[in-house]
């Protein structure tokens, strides 16, 4: 993009209007339900807005949606009524602890489960018009292998999956990491272990599920961690509370800490990939001004 070189009157050129942060946009998927994937979503995202970072949190369960709900807020409008014409992006937007946006979406519209992949991407490409300085973006996808969880999920950054130590979990993780490499292709993603009961359990369970990734898939796969099963998070859902709000020194609590500083830590984007994806206009924007 192009700076602002236009000239003021006594012949100094304008400063150049200054960038927008790019955003890093992080997926929380994994293909079963029941893993804790979005009781992950809302703590990293509250842990990184704890920790100073301008974070916004996207509920993208589009028929089945709960982050309010967990949050304890009430919206206004949602993901619905955008899709529907009656609001913006920037009309649904909450305010929840430390800071934390959310957009959230709705529950018990079946309609929104059937959006199709033009619908999706008009989803995505209505964030650009935020005009907000964040710097991160966690989405909350669907359980599942449907168009949303695979759109949404390609339109991010960077791509975790929560896993959990059964059957049926690692069974759908890796057919929602096939589906996502193989259809989508994506080149690389981050395991998240979660309700793990022993210090090694996350690590084995990543094990099992790399050396079957690496025999059959052209994927990269990178262990980001472990959350401990604990009590302490499930009383904070029956409060409607995040566990790092409710019960700040539980195990859990620092476990999401810790993921989160690495997530933090993680490299801008460097320019946009040549697809759908988040805020895509700023990573344009800031290629340009790189280069």
């Amino acid at each position: 993009m192009p700076h602002d070189s236009r000239v003021h009157p006594g012949g100094l050129r304008a400063a150049p209007a200054p960038a927008r942060p790019q955003v890093r946009s992080l997926a929380v998927t994994g293909g079963k339900g029941g893993v804790g994937k979005t009781t992950v979503a809302v703590n990293l995202a509250l842990a990184l807005a704890d920790a100073g970072r301008r974070t916004l949190l996207l509920d993208t369960d589009l028929g089945l949606a709960n982050v309010d709900v967990l949050l304890g807020l009430t919206p206004r409008f949602t993901l619905a009524d955008v899709v529907a014409g009656r609001c913006s992006i920037e009309e649904t937007l909450l305010e929840g602890p430390k800071g934390l946006l959310v957009v959230p979406a709705a529950s018990g519209k079946r309609h929104m489960t059937e959006l199709s992949p033009a619908e999706h991407v008009g989803l995505i490409r209505a964030f650009s018009e935020l005009d907000r300085p964040l710097e991160h973006l966690v989405i909350d996808t669907a359980a599942g292998l449907g168009e949303s969880v695979l759109t949404f999920s390609q339109a991010a950054h960077e791509i975790i999956v929560v896993v959990c130590n059964e059957p049926a979990s690692i069974t759908d993780a890796y057919a929602l990491i096939k589906v996502l490499s193989r259809e989508r292709g994506v080149a690389r993603m981050h395991v998240l272990a979660n309700m793990t009961r022993s210090a090694g359990e996350g690590r084995e369970l990543f094990d099992k599920l790399s050396r079957v990734t690496d025999r059959f898939l052209d994927v990269q796969l990178e262990f980001l961690g472990a959350v401990p099963h604990d009590e302490w998070m499930r009383r904070a859902i029956q409060r409607q509370q995040p566990v790092l709000q409710a019960f700040p020194a539980s195990a859990s609590a620092m476990a999401l800490k810790a993921l989160a500083e690495k997530v933090a830590r993680w490299p801008a984007p460097s320019g946009a990939r040549g697809h759908i994806e988040f805020f895509v206009e700023r990573q344009v924007a800031g290629a340009g001004v790189a280069a």
